[in-house]
């Protein structure tokens, strides 16, 4: 099977610099819909959807290969080298941040920058370093996910998303959620919450530009900071957009985010 296929790869656009967007958990390339249909003006964008994901070939799907972050970094590395000949620019939202930095590091002749949105090295606590979780809370979601992956999704959509006058917005990541086949959603949930790449922080090269919510339930602000001090050549911007999903909930202001880091020399 070819890899477009395995990973339902979509190109728009026609610009010289190539975007590559990957989703984050329990989302597919549909989320970035808006935020790419702006871009696509002046940029060469590519759409993925990890495999388990969107519209991805489920059976391609091996519980060893994706147990940790380092097999979706390995598909990254391979979707970039089938689309691009230049070194590309990669926007991760939430986990997909990590993937991409581990890939970076792995390549980082493949990428000119990334954008992080939304992302978080460890969500526990652990001592002075402060992820927005404790060991049990994780526990508990994990729990809580493996015995009712509906219930948890139509639960736990509305605390992402935030932006409570807007409930069309839970909906649809709630349904994103359901859609998503509730066995890979649950190994890919205890491989998400579970990793931990502070120590790999020091090791990128690649400039990246940090978005950062005001009011984020899973990335809380003093993660961005983190990040922002110990990543070289970061760059952190602080949205007024709320909630975990900016790219759906405030996408004007993730556009032009992007687009003032990208027009930078």
């Amino acid at each position: 099977m070819s890899i477009f296929k395995r990973h339902n790869i979509n190109i728009i656009g026609t610009g010289s610099k190539t975007i590559v967007f990957a989703h984050g958990y329990g989302c597919d390339q549909m989320m970035w819909r808006t935020v790419a249909s702006d871009l696509q003006r002046d940029y060469r964008i590519v759409l993925f959807d990890y495999v388990g994901a969107g519209r991805s070939d489920l059976a391609s799907y091996s519980r060893q290969k994706y147990g940790t972050l380092d097999g979706y970094a390995d598909d990254v590395l391979a979707i970039i080298e089938a689309v691009a000949t230049e070194p590309v620019v990669f926007a991760g939202h939430s986990v997909s941040s990590m993937i991409g930095l581990l890939a970076a590091i792995r390549k980082p002749e493949l990428f000119d920058r990334l954008i992080m949105i939304g992302p978080s090295p460890c969500y526990i606590n652990d001592g002075d370093y402060v992820g927005g979780f404790s060991q049990s809370d994780i526990d508990a979601l994990l729990e809580t996910l493996d015995a009712n992956h509906l219930g948890w999704s139509r639960a736990m959509a509305p605390v992402i998303m935030k932006n409570e006058d807007r409930p069309e917005l839970a909906s649809e990541l709630a349904d994103s959620f359901c859609r998503t086949d509730p066995e890979i959603a649950k190994h890919f949930a205890r491989v998400t919450f579970l990793s931990d790449n502070r120590a790999d922080l020091p090791s990128l090269k690649v400039p990246s530009l940090l978005l950062q919510c005001a009011d984020d339930s899973i990335a809380p602000v003093s993660v961005g900071e983190y990040l922002h001090n110990r990543l070289p050549k970061s760059s952190l911007v602080k949205l007024d957009a709320v909630g975990h999903c900016p790219h759906l909930s405030a996408p004007d202001e993730t556009i032009r985010s992007i687009r003032q880091y990208l027009e930078r020399p």
